[in-house]
Formats: structure tokens, sequence, C-alpha cells
């Protein structure tokens, strides 16, 4: 399906019930943490690991790239979960169970990006979720505008929803998802 004729469904659902199913968005982040032949490389200004809660700290400019996705906000704590040794020639028996970014949280891969103010990677669910004042998702000059992004990683299912009351501010959209679309903007893979 394209992104044209996804946005347009999409519309008519944020039309009848608030919410938009912007499955081609759930892209940006399918990739992202779940596939493991790609390495993950972290840069930051700093790197806190506390051994006793099973988690790092990465603070400062923290990017975060694996394969075509990168994830840039200012901190991103990394929840492990297992045992730090074993008895197999000492191999580390842990894995990434939950990453928690914050500080304004900023997701691209290929020609889509999504943006907001925090995030969360369930790893054992395989669930995202995105929040802020505005979370913004683009492909090209096509634009969707919520409060809170849900993107299964299994599926590829995504939900963006709007605050159920006034959003005061600049922008505020008075609890309603916005969908901008430019008709035949996206090419046919």
């Amino acid at each position: 399906m394209t992104f044209s004729k996804l946005f347009a469904i999409a519309s008519v659902a944020v039309l009848l019930t608030g919410t938009a199913g912007a499955q081609t968005f759930s892209d940006s982040f399918a990739g992202f943490g779940s596939n493991e032949g790609e390495p993950i490389e972290i840069e930051a200004s700093e790197l806190r690991v506390e051994d006793n809660n099973n988690t790092a700290t990465f603070v400062g400019d923290v990017v975060v790239i694996q394969g075509e996705t990168s994830l840039k906000t200012e901190r991103l704590k990394v929840f492990y979960a297992g045992s730090g040794s074993s008895e197999d020639e000492g191999a580390v028996q842990q894995r990434i169970s939950r990453l928690e970014a914050e500080g304004g949280v900023f997701v691209t891969s290929k020609d889509q990006t999504a943006k907001g103010d925090a995030a969360s990677f369930d790893m054992n669910k395989e669930i995202m979720v995105m929040t802020g004042r505005e979370v913004v998702l683009s492909q090209g000059p096509n634009v969707v505008v919520g409060q809170k992004l849900t993107v299964n990683l299994k599926t590829g299912q995504a939900n963006l929803t709007a605050a159920n009351g006034n959003v005061s501010g600049s922008g505020g959209g008075g609890g309603r998802v916005k969908v901008r679309i430019l008709p035949n903007s996206v090419e046919e893979n």
C-alpha cells in the first residue's frame, strides 16, 4: 500500500475515531533493537553503569545507530535482563529488556522521521511508545501530529492518539490528531 493511500485511510480513521493507524511509520522502528544481525553503535558524552540495577545510562547528545535506523536524544537508559555472567566460558548472558529515552527523541529511518519528548522501547513485549506535547511523524512533505505514538514492533501496527483534553499553547490541537498529505508525494516501490 502506498504512503498516500495509507494516509488517506488514516485521515478517514482520524475523522471517525480520533486515532490514526499509520503503519508506514512503524517501519522507522521495526528494525531498531530487533535486528540481531546489525550491530548497534552508541555514542554519548557520558556513560553511567549500575551493575546492581542492571542499567546503563548514556547522557549528553546520545546517538544510537543500527543499520539505516538512528535515534538521537539527550538521555538513554538501557535496562538489561539476565545475569551478568555465565558458567559457559564466561559468556555474558544479558540482553536488553527496555530502553527509555528522554530530553527530546528523534528517530529516523530512510525517508521517515519521528520526534517527541520521550520514548520507551519494551523489547520483551516488542512495543515502542513515544509521547510528547507534539509527536510528529513525517515522510517527505507528509506529516502526522499527535501526542502519543504506540508501535507494535512485531506486527508493524502503529497508533497515534491525541490528548483527551484541551492542549494549551501554540499549535494546541484541542485533543485532535492532525494529518497533512501532499498527493502523489511518495513514489511507488
